[in-house]
């Protein structure tokens, strides 16, 4: 993956790659994402004879044949042009879920025609109800299944290396972001292409800003931080699953079960909103020692099947991505994507064959033990 990532690097224009790559404050958060990943091991298999692993799983009654999907990426297309709809495809491909932001460059009806049976619709809330309404009846017109309500998100994040390397949204044509594009020919004519990313949804409702910071875009300006009593208007308006995004407390998870939500997704935004906050992995057992039968969904800092091993065996039932499909689009287009869930899928099969689970459900069985 980290070949991936590299050659990305080289492709995607560095204003865009900062807006992709960066957390805020000190970025601490990334790191105590990847601290607790690794922190989780397991033993190896011994005279445990042939394992032919099944990475399938059942979720949100939906069977799908792998355990990771594509989790929503605000402004996607900035990454590499067409990013929602090269994604959406591989997603279909795969058979694994494809969640679309309210602020990525295409709107809804854009991915109809790419997302089969796999989308998910990640919702940030508007304060107008009346664009509200319009926003859900949009998107389950264009297939979208199941509702992410991200609700970790409460004000503007400062996100100091997204000022500094010059991230505007939409992009402002300056000299110094013509001489970043200059030297990425295939993100430049991918862009011709497909048009300059812009929040194309969100600017339906209100006129289009220009040349504002990335996190004061006219997606900021509409919406609002939710609470509880919204949250009960979207159980009582939207017809089928809500996930609510964005948990890393586990006294939080009993309430978000009594207002009705269908799956709780441990997130704390990859360090993109607050340094301060704690790794999500951790808070994963105590949720589901207090919700056995909760779907768990877990993200932050995975970047292997390895990782995806980790996440379910700590009591994920599902892990999202992020980042890493964009390392593949800016590595090698749709097929770099394609290629990032082959390098998942093949990792994930091998960490069970070495440890000798035949399922998903026997990771935990084969944690290793704390070293004091």
């Amino acid at each position: 993956m980290n070949d991936l990532r590299d050659r990305a690097r080289r492709r995607i224009p560095y204003f865009a790659w900062e807006y992709l790559d960066s957390a805020t404050g000190d970025e601490a958060v990334p790191r105590r994402n990847r601290a607790a990943l690794d922190a989780v091991t397991f033993h190896p298999a011994i005279l445990a004879g042939d394992v032919a692993p099944d990475l399938s799983t059942t979720f949100l009654g939906r069977d799908y044949p792998l355990p990771f999907g594509i989790a929503p990426v605000g402004m996607s297309g900035l990454f590499w042009p067409g990013a929602e709809m090269l994604l959406a495809d591989v997603a279909r491909g795969r058979g694994i879920p494809y969640s679309l932001s309210t602020v990525a460059a295409q709107p809804p009806e854009a991915l109809a025609p790419h997302i089969g049976d796999n989308g998910w619709f990640q919702l940030y809330t508007p304060r107008d109800k009346t664009i509200l309404a319009d926003i859900l009846k949009r998107a389950k017109a264009a297939g979208f299944h199941t509702l992410v309500v991200t609700a970790d998100v409460p004000a503007a994040s400062r996100r100091e290396r997204q000022v500094r390397g010059g991230v505007t949204s939409p992009p402002r044509i300056t000299p110094r972001l013509l001489s970043h594009v200059a030297i990425c020919p295939a993100w430049a004519l991918g862009t011709l292409k497909h048009g300059m990313p812009r929040l194309r949804l969100m600017e339906s409702y209100a006129k289009a800003t220009t040349g504002t910071s990335s996190t004061g875009h006219v997606g900021y300006q509409l919406r609002t931080n939710p609470d509880w009593d919204y949250l009960a208007g979207l159980r009582e308006t939207w017809d089928g699953p809500i996930i609510v995004k964005g948990v890393t407390d586990p006294e939080v998870a009993p309430r978000l079960a009594e207002a009705g939500v269908d799956a709780i997704w441990l997130s704390n935004h990859a360090g993109r909103q607050f340094d301060g906050a704690p790794a999500a992995l951790p808070a994963l057992p105590a949720i589901r020692a207090a919700l056995p039968d909760m779907p768990l969904i877990y993200d932050g800092g995975v970047n292997s099947g390895l990782d995806v091993a980790r996440a379910i065996a700590m009591g994920a039932d599902f892990v999202m991505l992020g980042k890493a499909w964009h390392w593949g689009l800016g590595a090698f287009g749709a097929a770099g994507a394609d290629h990032v869930a082959h390098i998942l899928k093949a990792d994930l099969a091998s960490v069970l064959a070495q440890i000798g689970a035949a399922r998903l459900a026997d990771l935990p069985t084969r944690l290793g033990r704390a070293i004091p």
